[in-house]
C-alpha cells in the first residue's frame, strides 16, 4: 500500500525535524495512529468524532469541529492534517483557521487525496487537484508550499486490481488474487513512465505560516 507507506514516510520525517517539545495539533487525529510519531512534542489530537462509527475516538485529546478550532490565536508550533480535507464542508475554512492557531514561522504538513474511493461515508465531500491545493494554500496565507505526487497511473491501476479482490466472496477471492495480484506488484515498477503523476492517488504537501 505505497500510499499509506508514504504518509507514513512523511509524518517520520516531518516529526524528526521538529525540535522536542513544540506544540503539535493533528487536525483530523480520528484514533491518534500518528500520535506516537511525536513522542519528544506535546501532542494534541482534535476530531469531531463521527468519521467512522467503528472507531475508538476516547484518546482524543480535543473534540471539536476543524471549521471552528477552539483554540486561541498562535497555539501551535506545528499541525498535520492526514487524509481529513476531503471530510469537512468548507476546506478553504479548514486551512484558515489551522493558519489561525500556528505560530508566525509554525509549519503544517497536508495529506490529500486526489484518486480514492468513498470512504467513511455520508461525510466524505470532495477531492483535491494540486492546482486547488495551492490555492486553497495560498489563500489561508501559507507560503513555502511544496506539493508531491504520490504515484503516478501504474501504482493507480495496481491499488485498483488489489481494490477490486474485495468484491469476489469467499474462496473466490483466492482465484481472482490468482490473476489480479502478479500485474497488481509488476505495474509500480513501470511508474517512472508517468512523469507528470496526473493520475495520481493523492498529494503530501508541506507549508509554513510566514514569520
Amino acid at each position: 500500500m505505497h500510499f499509506e507507506a508514504a504518509i507514513e514516510d512523511a509524518v517520520t520525517t516531518f516529526a524528526g525535524s521538529l525540535p522536542g517539545g513544540v506544540r503539535v495539533l493533528d487536525a483530523g487525529a480520528g484514533e491518534g495512529d500518528y500520535k506516537h510519531h511525536f513522542a519528544q512534542q506535546r501532542y494534541c489530537g482534535l476530531d469531531l468524532g463521527i468519521g467512522d462509527q467503528a472507531w475508538d475516538y476516547s484518546r482524543l485529546d480535543v473534540l471539536g469541529d476543524l471549521e471552528a478550532l477552539p483554540f486561541p490565536n498562535a497555539t501551535f508550533d506545528a499541525a498535520i492534517n492526514i487524509v481529513t480535507l476531503e471530510h469537512v464542508l468548507h476546506p478553504a475554512r479548514v486551512l484558515c483557521e489551522l493558519g489561525r492557531v500556528l505560530v508566525p514561522g509554525g509549519r503544517f504538513l497536508l495529506v490529500a487525496p486526489l484518486q480514492w474511493e468513498e470512504h467513511q461515508q455520508p461525510h466524505d465531500y470532495g477531492r483535491f487537484t494540486r492546482f486547488a491545493l495551492d490555492h486553497l494554500l495560498h489563500q489561508a496565507g501559507f507560503t513555502e508550499i511544496s506539493i508531491q505526487p504520490v504515484g503516478g497511473i501504474f501504482r493507480l491501476i495496481s491499488r485498483r486490481l488489489l481494490n477490486a479482490l474485495q468484491f469476489f466472496p469467499g474462496p473466490l477471492m483466492v482465484a481472482a488474487a490468482v490473476f489480479f495480484a502478479p500485474p497488481a506488484l509488476v505495474l509500480p515498477l513501470l511508474d517512472p513512465l508517468d512523469r507528470t503523476r496526473s493520475f495520481t492517488l493523492g498529494y503530501i504537501c508541506s507549508a509554513r505560516k510566514p514569520s
